[in-house]
């Protein structure tokens, strides 16, 4: 058994009204399930802390009394600073490591500036592995979402299923426009999640609603190109159906037209939704076979299992090339750095009254610091991830 220090949100995106976190729901079951000693951080709500500065000298301080052997994160940005990072990393005792999202445009804006910090990186992008080798961080884990073991449940069948066709998941992008077009075309879709009319769902109703959908949707849209998304997994692991949007890869983890279905465009779409609620033995038995593969291959169990054994291989292989003293690493310097300048201060105020007069009070908020943010990792790069960094020294709450 080893301790696993959690650094992540419980809620997504640190908000306690957005639902609980994909990642927390899906890492801490099944890590304790291996038989691991799990402790949570809390690293993505701000609202415990007075600064990143209390943040990051609090999570040293946990390090330091639980003394995990691994150390496992989910970055949003810049709330765990390189300093802080690079003395766990030099303790010697603690594998660190971090799960990446989104690396399809992440990597420029944040894995990159990281990486190095960690004894390891994981994606979920194949073709992202040779940019961080060309960056000079050499440990990296390609690994997957996948679905958790405690939400498995075998198929309805089609007549026992409660909705024709639903979609789980944020209304963002163009996924209102699909879920219109849709409608236009004669098909209702219930839709649930956070800024659809339904709102945002308990986490625990999530399997079951795709478990009673004859049909149950994904949508691959993200920043950047389409991307594989954990509901890929989810869906036929609660016993549900899935009709997902294609997205390269998805071949590795399904055999495309006998365990999931896939779609290009709306036009197929339509057109595919139509055949199978007319066909109910079909997607049946799809529903079947993507359940015996999603259990027997893609549960977070394995994934985890992967995630640790990569990051305690990575940690001794980083020991062998580097020589740290520790006593050399002290967070008081990067605290004092961390503190705002009447320069810094008074910028916030100007750009925050600015962009809250356009957008309001919280769309304003996160406006003013993602125009900082996208201004920094581009002038400053890795210097945006340090106690130094204009984000988190002016936007301490947001």
């Amino acid at each position: 058994m080893m301790k696993v220090l959690c650094v992540f949100g419980k809620y997504q995106y640190g908000n306690p009204a957005r639902g609980i976190n994909t990642e927390y729901a899906a890492f801490v079951p099944a890590l304790r399930k291996l038989g691991h000693e799990v402790i949570h951080f809390e690293s993505w709500d701000m609202s415990a802390y007075a600064s990143y500065a209390e943040m990051n000298q609090s999570l040293l301080e946990t390090v330091s009394k639980v003394q995990p052997d691994v150390m496992l994160t989910v970055q949003m940005h810049y709330e765990i600073w390189l300093e802080t990072l690079k003395i766990i990393q030099a303790r010697g005792d603690v594998a660190t490591i971090c799960w990446t999202t989104d690396d399809s445009w992440k990597y420029r804006q944040v894995s990159r500036f990281i990486g190095s910090a960690y004894h390891a990186m994981t994606t979920t992008y194949p073709e992202i592995i040779n940019k961080y080798h060309q960056d000079n961080i050499q440990n990296v884990l390609l690994s997957q979402w996948a679905a958790s073991s405690e939400t498995f449940n075998e198929p309805l069948s089609c007549k026992s299923c409660q909705y024709p066709v639903s979609f789980v998941g944020r209304a963002f992008g163009n996924r209102n426009y699909r879920i219109s077009q849709l409608q236009k075309s004669g098909i209702e879709v219930a839709s649930f999640g956070y800024g659809w009319p339904s709102g945002s769902i308990p986490a625990e109703e999530i399997p079951r609603i795709m478990r009673e959908s004859v049909i149950s949707l994904n949508f691959a849209n993200s920043i950047g190109q389409n991307q594989i998304k954990a509901r890929t997994f989810e869906v036929p692991g609660a016993g549900g159906f899935l009709l997902t949007e294609y997205t390269p890869g998805l071949e590795r983890y399904y055999t495309l037209g006998k365990e999931i279905e896939i779609f290009y465009d709306i036009p197929e779409l339509v057109e595919k939704i139509n055949y199978y609620l007319a066909h109910p033995e079909e997607r049946d038995a799809i529903a079947w076979a993507g359940f015996e593969r999603t259990k027997r291959e893609h549960n977070y169990e394995i994934r985890m299992q992967e995630v640790l054994d990569f990051a305690i291989k990575s940690k001794e292989n980083w020991l062998k090339t580097n020589r740290i003293e520790l006593s050399k690493l002290s967070l008081h310097d990067a605290c004092e750095s961390h503190k705002i300048s009447w320069n810094l201060k008074f910028l916030s105020v100007i750009l925050l009254w600015f962009s809250r007069l356009i957008f309001g009070h919280q769309k304003g908020s996160k406006a003013a610091r993602r125009i900082i943010f996208e201004i920094s990792w581009r002038l400053f790069k890795k210097t945006t991830f340090t106690a130094s960094g204009w984000p988190g020294r002016m936007f301490p709450k947001y």
